[in-house]
Formats: C-alpha cells, structure tokens, sequence
C-alpha cells in the first residue's frame, strides 16, 4: 500500500497523541488510581501501534506494543502505578518522541533506541506476579487440549448448520492461536477471516467479530465455517499466514453439534431471537457496527495546511496594495466612484484581515503543554520541589510566533529553575514554603501578546552581575559604579554571559538569555526583566500578534522611502543642527532633560547623498523605543502612517543589518522595513 499520502496526517496525529500521552502521564503520577486517564493512555497506545503499523515503522510498534503490555497488566490490577512504572513509561515516551522526530526529518525512524528499555518492560511484566504466570500458563494448556471449547452457538447458527449440511457443505470448527509475538492481532485476525471467505463462508466467531477487531480477546479465537473444500485445503491455506502458533479443526455435523451439547439455551441469549435469517460475514457485521451512533466527540478545529493559509495571507496582501494604489489615483483626480469604491474596497480587506488573521491564530497552549514534563523531570533532577502554574492558555498568538516561541521559553524556565529558586532547605531559612512557585502566564495587550516567566526565588544578585562584567572585560570598575540596577541586569543578555559558579547540565556555559534576545527580536519583539532580591524575578516578552500585516510610519531618506513599524515609534519632534552634541564619538541630543542618542539613518543605511540637496538646521527625527531605552531616528520627510505587507527579503538578503524586510507601495515600488530592535 502506498502510505507516502498518509506522512503528514501521521505526523500531526503522532505529535497529538505524544502530547496527550505527556499530560495523562503527569495525571496519573499524582492520581495512580485514575482508571480514566489509564484507559485512555492504552487507547492512545494502540492507537499508535496500528498507526506505526499501517505506515511500516516497526520502532514505534514494537515500543507500544510492549507500553499495552505494561499497561495491560496494571489494568487488571496485577501490577501497580508507582514511580518505576511513571518513569518507565515516560522513557518510553521520549524514545518515541524521538523516533517521530526522525521520521518527520528523514522519513525514517532511524537505528533502534528502545531495545533496551523493551527488555525492562518485558523484565516488569513477566515479574509482576505469579497471577500473570499462572493466566499464561492456563491459556497455553488450553491450546494443547481441544476438548474443552468454549463456543456457544445459538438457534440460528444451528439452523444454519443442518441446512449446509442437507446442501452437502463441510462444516468446521476451528480453533486459532495467534504467536506470542504478534504485533497486530486484530490485523492477524482480519486475515484469517480474509483467507476464509474466498472459499467459504464465517457463520459465527468466539470473541465475536467486534471484539477481535478491537482486539479485546488474548492469543485465541474460535470460528465456525462452512465450505465445499476438504480440511486439507482449508489446513494449507492457513499454514500460509505467518504469526499464527496453532490452528485446531474438527468437523462438525448436526448430530455432533447436539452431542456436545454446544447449542446454546435460548434463555440465556435474549438477543438470539432479533437474529435475521440471513447470513452473516464480518463485512455484514463491519456494515452493521458502522450504521450504530458514534459517540466519539466531534473535533472543533480543523487542521489547515499552512502553506494554503500563506497563499490566502497572499491574495489578501495584494487586495491591500490595490486598495493603496486606489487611494493614490483618489488624490490625482475627485471622481465620485472611485472614492466609493475605495471605501468599499477598504471594508472588504479590513474584514478579510481580519478574518485570516483569526485563521492564523492558534492558542499558546500548543507551546505550553510541554513544560509541565520539563518542569517536573529538571525539578528531580536538582532536587527541588517547584510547583509550575500557568494561565491564559488559550491566548492565541500567530502560527508562525508559535513555532519561535518555545526555544526562548525553555531557556527562561531553566534559567529559573536553575539560577531563581532555591533549595528546599535553603527556602525554609529564608522562611518561604519549601515548594517553589513558577507562573507562565500569557495575556493579549493591545496588539501584542506578553508573556510572562515569573518565579519567586531569590532574585538576581545585582553584585555578582557586576563582578562577573568587570572580569569578563564587558565594562570597567568605573562604568559598574555610573550604572543603574536595570542596566546591569541588561548585562545578563550578553553572549557568552553567565553567573553559574560551575558548568552543568543546566547552565554556566553563557548560552541562554542571549538566545531569548536574539530569537525575540527577530520576532520584532522585546523582553524585560524585572528582579527583587529575595523575592524572585519576573521576564516579560512583549510580541506581535502577527507578522504578516503591520502598521508603519512611512519617511523619505535622501531619495528612498523607508518603513518604520508603528509599535516601535514613542513619538516624532524635530530638533536643531546646534543641539546635537557629540560624546565618545556618538551624536545626543538634550530632549525632555534626559540624553537622547541620535542615528542618522542614512549614513546607518548607507543611503547614497541626493545631489543638489537644500540644506537645513532643523532635522525630523522619529523617537524608537526598544523597553526603557529610546533613541531618535534622523530622516529627511515624514510619508504618513500606512498599513503595510511584510515580505521576506529571502536568504540572500536575510543577514542585511537593520532592514527587518520590504513591503511593496502603492506606485508599486519597493521600501525597505526598518528593523529599529538591531540598531540599539
């Protein structure tokens, strides 16, 4: 079969259940009497297992299937819920994490990892108990002696019966055990019924059909079939089925049927008399199963391709820049229609923005669902005890943030762990509860979303910063005295920076909050840290709902015209040539009796000079803020405020310092955007 079609759907559907396998895990490591969530995890188990089947990856297969063995054994209550078997099933959930991560990459899961740790869950299951020994003993006894069936048949298998036989159709009982080490038994057992009825015709199973296709019997299942072949043909064609450890037949004959006394009595099968007369296959009753109410919970949300949505993001950018142009033809003549249609036309694309942007938008959840595992795994490891809350889950935020998101995160939240909350023992001393508090919480503000990494350790220690800047060289004893708290803190967000006394797993190599930074500013937006010694820390990331439509100042630099996005700019003044001071080879300027630095953009840009150009002592500058610093952008003509279509400037041009892309105007010209976070 070819599976190349199904790739994606089983990747989306692989990660979804991987996450909802995390979060039961961490339920019932707390609740280990939940029966629910148990249930459901087997579900999502098997579930897997016929996915990785179906699609020819055998690590993911094998690993599950011994996770339902696990599980299995726990839900008949030979083998307890406690921190080995968590763990054990955690591993597994990481190496299966892992083999899904190959696949999406390379289409492959790569060499076999869980070797080992299925060796340990066989040692678990086949060590749990002398009940789980004596079971398997008693079942295998069952395979070698075959006087002892367990069919019952009713009234009208009966009747069929004595009919095939007045027609001189061989009638046969069969008894079928699948191998130990069978993977998929209800796939075994679909074939076994398959190969059946291209020659004959099942009249009645034990398990029934519905419940061998759910695989809710062991090894063994019995079948009556009639058929014009001779035992031997029906033996032959069996033999060929691999998987299978024995297969028993007898025939059968009415009078043999009443002298084992295998019918049924009709009072103990009210459901005997609904029976139709006609005959019954598994198809008939596959049709029959299907026609019955489902009750499995309609999802509310639909998996959209992001591609599909780029290109509808596409089509509504381009109705953007003809409704700008049509504002530009409105300015050379008055006509009355073209007024109303841009009117119209502006309607129209500010709903349809609107409406993919809500497309788009998915909720952070997504990102947040997988901290509480790293919270509790990095918890036990450095011996802490750190509860992890989190609220406004389902802000939502654009997909494409999402997918950036969860890097800086992690590197916040370990920061905490490691750097912010102390010791248990240390905790009591200080007279806090022995419990760490970690918040993650998320909000929309405006159009930006904040998130916010809270913890209520000791803070950062302000004195350490500063003896770490002086001796890393970042600035001088001098400098340490002139700088204010949030200044040195700042000094945390620069490369290579660290305050670990020692390297581990965790922190002190200086990787981690330059990271966040970077990775937030190339988002377009900004993060803060706000402290207080022995009391905790707090980072707040400040981002855009959306990258793809924005609002921006538009500003003539010598013969160019250049973007500046809208959120960025805190005001825009003019000052004059006399009030620009220079200080260590950099131009300030004395505004609002604070010092404010000034960037002439086009020699930043290295815009090349307009000739013949009217000089002036009075400048434009347009004030940008990046968190508690600003500094004034000097251009030459302000445009207007304008909505604009971000458009990559591709790898080539992806490292250009301070343009964050380019938008295409009105008169189908190209302005580039500024990127004001790089120029600080």
């Amino acid at each position: 079969m070819e599976t190349s079609q199904y790739f994606d759907v089983f990747i989306d559907e692989s990660k979804e259940h991987l996450q909802k396998m995390n979060e039961i895990l961490l339920i019932l490591e707390k609740n280990p009497e939940d029966t629910q969530h148990l249930n459901e995890l087997f579900r999502i188990a098997h579930t897997l297992k016929g996915m990785s089947g179906t699609m020819g990856f055998n690590h993911v297969l094998q690993l599950t299937h011994e996770m339902e063995n696990l599980m299995d054994q726990v839900r008949k209550n030979i083998t307890k819920i406690d921190e080995s078997v968590v763990n054990l099933l955690f591993e597994c959930l990481d190496q299966l994490d892992q083999y899904v991560a190959n696949i999406e990459v390379d289409q492959v899961e790569g060499e076999n990892i869980s070797s080992d740790l299925i060796k340990e869950i066989k040692m678990k299951v086949d060590g749990s108990s002398e009940v789980a020994n004596a079971s398997k003993n008693e079942s295998e006894s069952t395979v070698e002696n075959d006087s002892q069936s367990s069919i019952k048949i009713d009234e009208y298998v009966k009747d069929m019966i004595k009919k095939a036989e007045e027609d001189n159709y061989n009638i046969f009982k069969l008894k079928i055990c699948l191998d130990e080490k069978c993977m998929l038994k209800s796939a075994r057992a679909y074939i076994v019924f398959s190969t059946l009825e291209q020659d004959g015709e099942i009249i009645h199973s034990e398990p029934s059909i519905e419940d061998i296709e759910d695989e809710r019997f062991d090894l063994c299942f019995e079948l009556i079939t009639i058929t014009k072949h001779p035992e031997e043909f029906i033996i032959n064609n069996l033999n060929n089925i691999s998987e299978l450890n024995t297969v028993q037949l007898e025939q059968l004959s009415f009078d043999s049927v009443l002298a084992l006394d295998l019918i049924e009595d009709e009072t103990s099968d009210a459901s005997a008399s609904s029976q139709d007369a006609e005959k019954v296959s598994p198809s008939d009753t596959a049709k029959e199963a299907s026609d019955q109410p489902k009750k499995a919970r309609t999802g509310k949300t639909v998996r959209v391709d992001i591609d599909r949505l780029d290109n509808l993001m596409n089509l509504v950018s381009e109705l953007i820049i003809i409704k700008t142009r049509l504002d530009d033809a409105h300015q050379m003549t008055q006509e009355k229609s073209i007024s109303d249609t841009t009117e119209q036309l502006e309607r129209i694309t500010t709903s349809l923005h609107d409406a993919v942007m809500k497309v788009r938008m998915v909720p952070i959840e997504r990102v947040f669902n997988r901290f509480p595992r790293m919270v509790r795994d990095i918890s036990k490891e450095l011996g802490k005890e750190i509860d992890l809350i989190m609220t406004g889950e389902d802000t939502e935020v654009d997909r494409t943030v999402i997918d950036e998101i969860g890097d800086p995160l992690i590197h916040l939240i370990r920061n905490a762990m490691d750097h912010g909350i102390e010791e248990p023992d240390t905790r009591i001393k200080n007279h806090k509860n022995k419990t760490g508090k970690l918040k993650l919480t998320a909000f929309p503000d405006g159009n930006n979303v904040v998130i916010e990494v809270e913890d209520d350790g000791k803070g950062v220690d302000i004195e350490k910063v500063k003896s770490k800047a002086i001796s890393n060289g970042l600035i001088s004893e001098s400098q340490s005295q002139l700088m204010e708290s949030k200044e040195l803190i700042q000094l945390l967000f620069h490369p290579g920076f660290s305050t670990a006394d020692k390297v581990s797993d965790l922190s002190g190599r200086g990787v981690g909050l330059d990271v966040v930074q970077t990775k937030i500013e190339n988002l377009g937006g900004e993060v803060e840290i706000d402290s207080k010694p022995g009391i905790g820390s707090r980072f707040t990331i400040r981002l855009p709902l959306t990258l793809a439509i924005i609002q921006a100042l538009l500003v003539d630099v010598e013969s160019e015209k250049y973007a500046i996005p809208l959120n960025n700019i805190r005001e825009i003044s003019t000052i004059e040539e006399g009030q620009i001071r220079n200080v260590q080879g950099k131009e300030v300027v004395l505004f609002r009796q604070s010092t404010l630095p000034i960037i002439r953009l086009s020699e930043i840009l290295e815009v090349p000079p307009v000739e013949n150009k009217e000089t002036t002592n009075e400048y434009t500058i347009v004030i940008v803020s990046h968190g508690d610093r600003t500094f004034g952008l000097i251009v030459d003509n302000l445009i207007g405020q304008q909505e604009i279509v971000i458009k990559s400037l591709g790898k080539y041009l992806s490292a250009a310092r301070g343009i964050a892309g380019a938008t295409i105007l009105g008169n189908g010209t190209v302005a580039l955007i500024v990127d004001t976070n790089s120029l600080f």
